[in-house]
């Protein structure tokens, strides 16, 4: 069953007609009045999407600061989890080891240098075969 269309009469201009012929093709459409249709479509859906814009944004930035927010939020919550495993592997380092303060200044100036070299990708590995390398003693 085919849909019952609503007959238009239109004027165009000959330039805009000499786009449609060239465009029609391209557009995978069979006639002009195919073309027409799915131009008229597109432009209703494109006039309908900036009257949407225009309370859209506030919604979608909320939205956004939502995900930022806990993003961050977890963020925190690991880093200060990491800093306490940290903090604790200091205490049982420190109570080990017997470094003076020179040495510990020279081991953080390198690890600052090695970090920075790395961009942070510093794999215990690579600092074993270092010092296994003579690299920091």
């Amino acid at each position: 069953m085919t849909e019952e269309k609503t007959r238009i009469h239109t004027r165009i201009s000959p330039d805009t007609h000499r786009k449609m012929e060239a465009a029609f093709p391209r557009a995978n459409c069979r006639s002009q009045n195919e073309f027409v249709e799915k131009a008229i479509r597109f432009y209703s859906d494109y006039v309908t999407m900036q009257e949407v814009t225009n309370f859209l944004p506030p919604i979608f930035l909320h939205a956004m600061r939502a995900t930022l927010q806990g993003s961050e939020d977890r963020t925190c919550r690991l880093l200060f989890k990491l800093t306490v495993e940290i903090g604790m592997m200091m205490h049982v380092l420190a109570a080990g080891l017997e470094i003076d303060n020179s040495q510990l200044d020279d081991l953080r100036w390198r690890c600052v240098q090695e970090v920075k070299k790395t961009n942070g990708g510093i794999k215990f590995k690579d600092v074993l075969q270092e010092h296994d390398n003579g690299g920091f003693d």
